[in-house]
């Protein structure tokens, strides 16, 4: 169980958070099984991937900085998009 996997918690509904994986698939996970700090949208988790390819919630660590970086790009291409909108319709 020494590969971990990148997750982000997508959003919350109710007591499931959907999670995506970098590798694309898409889960819904209890959100109790989830650390407390990582029951919120946008959040980054490490996790360990199991037998059967399963991530291993229990092994779940939010990664501050990979989430940082992650939102520092995502407001660099938003100010790019910008730049390039000669109406100024562009809202997020």
């Amino acid at each position: 169980m020494s590969e971990r996997a990148i997750f982000v918690v997508d959003r919350l509904e109710g007591k499931v958070a959907v999670v995506v994986g970098d590798d694309g698939r898409t889960l819904n996970v209890e959100r109790r099984a989830l650390p407390a700090a990582a029951r919120r949208e946008g959040a980054v988790l490490r996790v360990a991937i199991g037998d059967a390819d399963a991530p291993v919630w229990a092994t779940a660590e939010v990664d501050h900085e990979e989430e940082q970086r992650r939102q520092a790009d995502a407001r660099r291409r938003l100010d790019r998009l910008k730049k390039s909108d000669p109406g100024g319709d562009i809202s997020l």
